[in-house]
């Protein structure tokens, strides 16, 4: 596997959640977050790479009304990425580690890229519950979008220096993404395989998730996928984690 010395991970602001009361219970089966109240970034990524660009997840909605006030959408996508001399149609792939409204939210800007995908993961998101909903006005603009279907691993730009994992569970299309930048080493950017550094250490996953079994088994899989590239974890809605990555205006390396 090589690392490209021009690899760059940015993470943008794509909004707040804030769970309470049984809201926040639902995090775990296990009772620990029971009375809890979390606070939770919802981030979106930029990759740079000298292939092209990736958008990994995309935030939620500016403009969905039905979300409730424990849901504050982050600033304009095109804002942010015009802070950076770049545009929605710069952008050569898009993928989503899975479809829900707080990762898909803005995925219809890029349509005009490429949507890296489970086949899985996109029936879901186009089936008839969800063509009922507001999730159209998110992401349905990725229907006509060029699309890659993969079932396995996928390396974005065929140098193993961007890597989308399967990982299953959470969704029945879950996926996480491994970096290997040239400064840091290998990260991994964990979706919602865990929520918080908490759920991670515990190996707890929330009440709606599909699957029980899958996501401990997912669990699994990207903790030795870790462990062999000795890769530092994202958890993306971790607060600290969320931190430490804004802080860098000019990106990991």
């Amino acid at each position: 596997m090589t690392t490209s010395t021009d690899l760059r991970l940015y993470a943008l602001d794509g909004g707040l959640v804030r769970a309470t009361g049984t809201d926040a219970a639902e995090f775990t089966d296990d009772g620990a977050y029971d009375g809890r109240t979390f606070e939770l970034p919802v981030p979106w990524f930029l990759v740079r790479h000298p292939g092209g660009a990736l958008v990994w997840d995309t935030g939620m909605s500016r403009t969905r009304t039905d979300l409730g006030d424990w849901a504050t959408a982050g600033p304009s996508l095109i804002n942010q990425l015009a802070a950076l001399g770049m545009a929605p149609g710069d952008i050569r792939y898009v993928s989503l580690s899975h479809g829900h409204w707080d990762h898909s939210g803005n995925a219809g800007l890029f349509a005009g890229a490429t949507w890296i995908v489970n086949p899985a993961e996109r029936a879901v998101m186009f089936d008839d519950e969800s063509r009922a909903t507001a999730a159209m006005d998110d992401y349905g603009a990725l229907e006509r979008a060029e699309t890659h279907l993969i079932s396995g691993d996928h390396d974005v730009f065929g140098d193993g220096s961007v890597v989308i994992a399967q990982a299953p569970g959470h969704t029945v299309g879950h996926t996480v993404l491994l970096l290997r930048l040239p400064v840091t080493g290998p990260v991994v950017l964990s979706g919602d395989l865990w929520h918080i550094v908490e759920s991670r250490t515990h190996r707890r996953g929330p009440t709606f998730n599909i699957d029980k079994a899958q996501t401990l088994a997912s669990m699994d899989r990207v903790e030795a996928l870790v462990a062999s590239t000795r890769a530092r974890v994202i958890v993306q809605h971790d607060p600290a984690d969320y931190a430490a990555l804004r802080g860098l205006s000019a990106g990991l390396r």
